[in-house]
């Protein structure tokens, strides 16, 4: 053997010790990306029922908003009609309350100042 071979022979070794040393980490991370490809894998079996759950749980709260709304617009409605009869109520039965109380105002005035007239002098009252 030359001293070229030997020289080769050294090269071949090194450069097998480099491959051997490189494939060592390749081969753990090969591992790594196997557990990455399951937590993923079951990370994914675990979100889809989830998702499905909150899928029916929006549906389920959307039936009820519109319930909510049916509701909403009843009551809206019933206390445009309770504002609409006190209206009526107050049109109907205030104008009369109104001329009631004048004329017994009126009346009791009256009474008053009579009363106060035909009142010996000493008890008379002032009328305002």
């Amino acid at each position: 053997m030359s001293g070229g071979d030997i020289a080769g022979l050294i090269a071949a070794a090194v450069f097998a010790v480099l491959v051997a040393l490189l494939a060592i980490p390749i081969w753990k991370l090969g591992r790594v990306f196997d557990e990455l490809r399951g937590a993923i894998r079951s990370l994914s079996d675990g979100t889809t029922p989830l998702i499905d759950e909150v899928t029916t749980t929006v549906s389920t709260t959307n039936e009820q908003l519109r319930k909510v709304d049916g509701i909403t617009a009843n009551v809206s409605d019933a206390s445009a009609n309770v504002s609409a009869l006190s209206s009526l109520v107050a049109a109907t039965v205030g104008s009369p309350l109104i001329k009631i109380a004048a004329f017994s105002y009126g009346v009791r005035t009256a009474f008053a100042s009579g009363a106060a007239k035909g009142a010996p002098e000493g008890k008379r009252r002032r009328s305002r």
